[in-house]
């Protein structure tokens, strides 16, 4: 990819994204709670999300290989957090779910699209793209702020693996019941998973000092801010808002 196409399309994912920002506070994405019928054709929940972030793992595999990534470099770094990251998501995280869900086709398919691209738009901004000089092994880590980008990464890792574990726990087999997740972060934000993902990109967006990486936090938040606020307001009406309390919805003490 050249620098041009590039720039080009960092641009037009940072518009699509003010765009899916606005639209989703109207129009709720159609998986998990909020899945209905007129999404049409689904799968079970298992494979849609093996199929829909496998991509993203392949994707930055094959460009990292096609770029000759060399041992002992900052792009190495990169590359395995990114990889360890869509590992857990594509081929752990599906098989510890639990229940019958299922997964509208169009989210599936409009999944894999983007995680295509922004894999590829993220190894660009690690191999052909990035500016001279830029991840020199030498200098870069003398900088404190890809250490500190490298920390946060896998505190959001943490938060999210744990904050999957508490819904994933929530009932027990045979129970059928609702509950308002308690425990971890959701002491403070209803979508704790949520925050999780959120810091765990700021993190790596830090660490990388790449444009790309930015993007991609900007439209993580662009997604998940707005379901966030779809499931506060769930959580409102199906268990009261005393209930809820003081918890925010994504960003705690914030929003």
């Amino acid at each position: 990819m050249n620098y041009e196409t590039y720039q080009i399309m960092l641009y037009v994912l940072s518009f699509l994204a003010v765009i899916v920002f606005i639209a989703l506070y109207f129009v709720k994405a159609g998986y998990g709670m909020f899945r209905t019928r007129s999404w049409g054709w689904s799968v079970p929940n298992k494979v849609g999300w093996v199929l829909m972030e496998a991509p993203s793992f392949v994707a930055m595999g094959l460009w990292a290989w096609k770029a000759g990534v060399e041992a002992y470099t900052p792009q190495v770094i990169f590359v395995g957090l990114f990889m360890l990251h869509y590992f857990q998501r594509s081929f752990v995280f599906p098989l510890l779910m639990k229940g019958k869900s299922r997964m509208p086709l169009a989210i599936m398919a409009m999944g894999i699209l983007f995680n295509v691209i922004n894999a590829t738009l993220l190894a660009a901004s690690f191999f052909s793209c990035a500016l001279p000089g830029m991840y020199e092994p030498a200098t870069f880590w003398i900088n404190p702020l890809p250490w500190v980008g490298a920390a946060i990464f896998f505190i959001g890792m943490a938060i999210n693996l744990h904050a999957d574990h508490v819904i994933r726990n929530l009932r027990k087999p045979g129970d059928t019941r609702h509950y308002l997740p308690e425990k971890g972060f959701y002491r403070y934000v209803t979508s704790a998973n949520y925050f999780g993902e959120l810091v765990e990109w700021t993190g790596f967006a830090l660490l990388t000092a790449s444009p790309a990486a930015w993007v991609f936090v900007w439209w993580t938040a662009a997604n998940l801010v707005p379901r966030a606020d779809a499931i506060y307001k769930r959580y409102c009406e199906e268990f009261g808002k005393q209930a809820v309390g003081s918890r925010k919805r994504i960003i705690p003490y914030i929003y």
